[in-house]
């Protein structure tokens, strides 16, 4: 998305950069019409790769009072001549309809997990909102029609509610915390983006206790009622656990992870201390298109060039990014949710089978195994802790106060997240 109008208005411009086969992008540009609040809404390409599009968006009533229905219109022409204008329209139909199968489908997530929590607008505070995880998470807040506020490290934009902060050098701006409901702290450097230096080793920790720190005494210097603090963390706190079945109870494990993960809790002390309901989330591998692993491993496993990694054995505690958004939902609203918190579907599996899963999903084989002796050359120290070892997580407290997963299923997991919907 290059432009995305702040109002659905007549007349707002939508800008988005779009591929065109064979290696070009191209931008498409719409204009908004018809707009007819709650109902219906048209876009009309201004200019773009096609010769016209226009793109009728309905909300109709459902069977009952208490649903509705979606309903996308689409008519456009293309600007190759015939014979290869019909092959590209059946090539185009067949992408629209799967593309609009998951956009209904999503939405139908959202509605349920916003009716579920009992959603009412609050203020929410997130760092990290430009990340896979935080921009899910914004975008369905705003659509929920919460004020969203941002902690940036770049020069601030008001307008767009965002405000200044600089973990390294302890400054924040404390005027973001005014009125706000909860902190949802998603920030930190990635695990497996590079190789693991002792430099590296150092920001990806210090990018998690640092920002921590500072906020959790922020929160605990704000007068009156504290805010909710949710706060990631990683299963990574358990170290490598081949066999056990690890719930919240689980000690630490050993290593690099689990020391930063350890830190990374502690940090919220002081807002602990100061009476704020604190939320540790323990999240799992990360599933979506976007982002995370799945991103990284489709094409290679597309390709038949997937494979499990070292033995094979390693557990992979995995969570849809929809209930990772889910269970941040609730632990803004629910009191309950608080301490360690496992972010994980209820059906963890071993790196080998989260593998062939995905190769069947996408119909190939995954035959080409990763030794872990080639991991470590191409990856050093971080291939073992991050790649060869692993956890069997179980979501014990999710269990507990009774969150409905929305994907317990890897198969359904991936078809979902890879667009195979039918």
């Amino acid at each position: 998305m290059l432009e995305c109008p702040p109002e659905l208005v007549n007349g707002a411009i939508v800008r988005l950069e779009v591929p065109v086969p064979p290696f070009r992008r191209k931008e498409w540009v719409s204009r908004i019409e018809g707009v007819q609040s709650g109902r219906c809404f048209t876009d009309v390409q201004v200019s773009g790769p096609m010769r016209s599009w226009a793109h009728e968006h309905s909300m109709l009533p459902g069977d009952d009072d208490a649903s509705s229905r979606i309903q996308d219109a689409l008519t456009y022409e293309f600007r190759e001549p015939p014979p290869l204008s019909f092959v590209a329209g059946r090539i185009a139909e067949k992408q629209l309809v799967k593309m609009f199968l998951w956009r209904h489908r999503r939405t139908r997530n959202d509605v349920t997990l916003l009716r579920d929590t009992g959603w009412v607008p609050r203020t929410v505070l997130v760092t990290g909102g430009s990340g896979l995880v935080g921009t899910s998470l914004r975008e369905l807040l705003e659509v929920a029609g919460c004020t969203v506020r941002r902690l940036v490290r770049r020069a601030a934009d008001p307008a767009q509610g965002e405000f200044t902060w600089d973990p390294a050098a302890g400054e924040i701006d404390l005027a973001a915390f005014e009125g706000v409901d909860a902190v949802v702290n998603l920030s930190g450097a990635g695990i497996a983006d590079k190789r693991w230096s002792d430099a590296r080793k150092q920001l990806i920790e210090r990018s998690r206790v640092e920002s921590t720190e500072l906020l959790a005494r922020s929160i605990a210097s704000l007068p009156g009622d504290k805010p909710a603090f949710i706060s990631a963390s990683a299963v990574g706190y358990y170290g490598n656990r081949p066999s056990d079945r690890c719930t919240e109870e689980a000690e630490p494990g050993d290593g690099f992870l689990p020391r930063t993960c350890k830190l990374w809790e502690k940090a919220c002390q002081p807002a602990s201390d100061a009476g704020s309901r604190v939320v540790n989330l323990r999240i799992g591998v990360v599933l979506a298109w976007g982002g995370g692993a799945l991103a990284k491993l489709r094409v290679p496993v597309s390709l038949g060039l997937g494979g499990p990694i070292g033995t094979g054995r390693q557990g992979m505690s995995w969570i849809a990014l929809d209930d990772l958004v889910g269970v941040i939902l609730h632990a803004i609203v629910d009191d309950r949710y608080q301490g360690p918190i496992n972010c994980v579907s209820p059906n963890p599996v071993s790196n080998r089978e989260f593998m062939r899963v995905l190769g069947s999903v996408v119909r190939r084989p995954t035959l080409l195994p990763l030794p872990g002796f080639m991991a470590r050359a191409a990856f050093g120290e971080m291939a073992q802790e991050a790649l060869i070892e692993g956890v069997f997580a179980e979501p014990a407290r999710l269990n507990e106060l009774g969150y409905r997963f929305m994907f317990e299923d890897l198969s359904a997991t991936f078809a979902f997240e890879l667009g195979q919907l039918s």
